[in-house]
């Protein structure tokens, strides 16, 4: 089980993780958080589990995860309409915290995939979640999930993108209390830049992706697009370039042809 202690004492943030809920076994750390019924409304709470019997992904997809082996957390942001006009930039501000908690602690060669994976030899080692709750069309609660594959060393199943973890890249176990206090630093970090220059945030995202001009499809529920990868815009939704033009893509599954 995580050791809390070891993960207080490298927690360096003013606010997120201060406020710190640890269950060994939940359905959904995102929706616990997201459910106001729970009586939590501080913006930075940091809900962690050592197993979700409900994790989720996107679209609707299944997170699973080994027990204690890695880590899925999700961490709430509420009264800040400011941050939830940029949700796409939250969601890189994210995607760049655990890309460059990896690459620090482990030397570890990361790249971004869009919209939310972090790679290691082009295989997924982290998915993020981005949810919301609204009233009246205004944006009242936002979850950002989480889940890092660290220290697990076999996946079964299906998968539309090979998985990996820390562990079988580094070829080591790995301490997750220093992981997990690196990337909530490094993720409050990345929130600061964003009220300075949120623009920095797509720049470094994309120096982080290397896929961007490669021939890649976007799958969205029942059709798919091909072309080339060609940018992501001011607004971080990618830019298709096909035969007939550039596409603006705001969601879909990528998949490098």
């Amino acid at each position: 089980m995580l050791k809390l202690e070891n993960f207080d004492i490298k927690l360096n943030t003013d606010f997120i993780g201060r406020n710190f809920i640890y269950f060994e076994e939940i359905d959904s750390t995102n929706t616990y958080l997201l459910d106001k019924s729970n009586g939590i409304d501080i913006s930075g709470t940091v809900v962690l589990a050592e197993f979700q019997n409900k994790g989720r992904g996107r679209l609707d997809r299944t997170w699973t995860s080994d027990t204690g082996q890695n880590l899925t957390f999700s961490i709430l942001f509420v009264k800040n309409q400011t941050l939830f006009q940029n949700l796409n930039f939250l969601n890189f501000a994210a995607a760049l915290a655990v890309a460059s908690s990896i690459d620090n602690l482990y030397q570890l060669k990361t790249e971004l995939k869009w919209p939310n994976d972090i790679l290691i030899s082009r295989k997924k080692t982290c998915g993020i979640l981005v949810e919301t709750i609204t009233s009246k069309g205004i944006i009242e609660r936002v979850v950002v999930g989480i889940g890092i594959n660290v220290n697990q060393n076999y996946f079964k199943g299906e998968y539309n993108y090979p998985p990996t973890s820390i562990r079988i890249e580094l070829g080591k176990e790995v301490e997750r209390e220093r992981l997990l206090a690196e990337v909530l630093n490094n993720f409050e970090h990345y929130i600061n830049k964003l009220k300075s220059d949120k623009h920095q945030i797509i720049n470094d995202w994309k120096m982080k992706c290397k896929m961007i001009g490669e021939k890649i499809s976007i799958r969205q529920k029942d059709k798919v697009k091909f072309g080339i990868f060609d940018d992501i815009d001011e607004n971080g939704f990618l830019l298709l370039k096909t035969k007939t033009g550039i596409e603006k893509i705001t969601a879909g599954d990528l998949t490098i042809q």
